[in-house]
């Protein structure tokens, strides 16, 4: 059969070995088992995806009339039957693309409403789902103003990011200043259509959770919760994240029905969604749903803890068939990242290769990476250790005994310019969170 009339899964950015062979794998064997070809579209030239794939096409993805260009030529002469794409800042064209194709995805109202931070609160507000007040500003004056009227404590963040890149804490009229200049400043990273732009909400107190589920149809099927750990304020930095299969929040009535309400109200029919909340004493606050899987390999320790192979619960809603979502093992799983205590240059990092429960561990900076931590930089992540247990407390133990184990030397350096822009390490490895 030609590459023509074969159909083909198109993938539009892969990621990095360390960070998404886990999930390209799966979706490898399924694709061969349906006679599927794998096409991926890649701002990097390859190296370990010629093994997953049997064409590779390399385009600035990172660039929408690029992007477009590059899909649509592969559609032009593959019959392509599933897009996928788990990488933030591309989720938004990559929807749009599946829509143009007629392929299972998020849906165009879906996927602007998960990539876009205002659409989603004003869609779950509508729809009568417990929200902040917030508002989208574009001055430090307006932003200002949005606090006095919201009231606080609030949070500044960028309009569209992620890993909780910009996201600043800010107790009263003194700080939302600093913390409307920092998350401005986040959100010029950002490739898409919502930069130079900041939301003003209202701080909610309570722990902070993720979701990770399919949707099929406009079904919502959860996969797994994970418990997050974060720095303190005024940063919101991720630090580790610990899923259990047995979580009693897998079986609390009120936070599905929350889940399947929004995703219900933001229109998305098709995909994988990565949702992030507060439990407040009020109920469930949906924070943010991600129209892609988890980052900071939280699908990874899904997998390790219930079983669930996401990559094939992936290829399952792209390609239009309802998943299998049921626990088959009944684990603990947790991820830590080693960050230094200060600003510095990394002259190197080892990591352990055993230790009690050690599933994985690997560094995420090279040697010369500048490493800044808020508000300097964020993500100033230096390597990770993943272990896991029967149960919770010996999964936290076994973390704080492996992290450890890393070996770290750096060369300490004074703080950014003041006038500095927002900038992540150039040497740092890709989280795709």
């Amino acid at each position: 059969m030609s590459a023509g009339t074969r159909g083909a899964l198109l993938v539009i950015g892969s990621g990095l070995k360390v960070y998404r062979e886990y999930l390209v794998a799966p979706i490898r064997r399924r694709a061969l088992a349906a006679g599927l070809d794998m096409v991926l579209l890649n701002n990097l030239r390859p190296t370990w995806q010629h093994e997953y794939f049997d064409e590779i096409v390399v385009a600035n993805v990172f660039d929408s009339a690029a992007m477009g260009a590059a899909a649509r030529e592969v559609a032009g002469r593959r019959r392509i039957v599933g897009l996928m794409c788990w990488d933030e800042p591309l989720v938004l064209d990559a929807g749009l693309l599946a829509a143009e194709f007629g392929v299972p995805g998020l849906s165009v109202p879906g996927v602007r409403g998960c990539r876009d931070k205002r659409r989603t609160r004003a869609e779950l507000t509508a729809a009568g789902l417990y929200q902040p007040g917030f508002e989208l500003t574009g001055t430090v004056e307006e932003a200002r103003a949005a606090a006095d009227r919201i009231g606080y404590p609030v949070v500044v963040k960028p309009r569209a990011m992620g890993a909780s890149i910009g996201v600043v804490y800010a107790a009263d009229a003194a700080g939302v200043e600093g913390a409307f200049r920092i998350a401005r400043a986040a959100s010029e990273v950002d490739p898409g259509p919502y930069r130079a732009s900041a939301i003003v909400e209202g701080y909610a107190t309570g722990p902070e959770i993720s979701v990770d589920g399919a949707v099929h149809k406009g079904e919502y099927l959860p996969m797994f919760v994970a418990r997050k750990h974060s720095s303190d304020q005024p940063y919101f930095e991720e630090i580790g994240h610990v899923v259990d299969a047995a979580d009693p929040l897998m079986a609390d009535a009120e936070l599905m029905d929350t889940l399947a309400r929004a995703h219900r109200a933001l229109g998305i029919e098709d995909g994988i969604t990565h949702s992030e909340l507060r439990l407040t004493a009020r109920g469930p606050l949906v924070i943010e749903i991600n129209g892609r899987l988890g980052g900071d390999l939280i699908p990874f320790l899904g997998r390790a803890a219930t079983g669930i192979e996401p990559g094939e619960v992936l290829f399952d809603v792209a390609t239009g068939q309802r998943p299998d979502t049921r626990a088959t093992r009944r684990a603990v799983a947790g991820i830590r990242f080693g960050c230094p205590t200060r600003d510095c240059v990394l002259r190197s990092v080892t990591v352990p290769d055993r230790a009690p429960g050690l599933i994985a561990a690997a560094p995420m900076a090279e040697p010369g990476t500048t490493l800044r931590l808020p508000p300097g930089g964020y993500l100033a992540r230096h390597s990770f250790v993943v272990c896991e247990a029967d149960d919770t407390q010996t999964c936290l133990e076994r973390l704080d005994a492996a992290q450890a184990l890393v070996e770290l030397d750096t060369e300490p350096i004074g703080p950014p310019e003041p006038d500095a822009p927002f900038a992540m390490p150039a040497g740092l490895l890709d989280v795709d969170a």
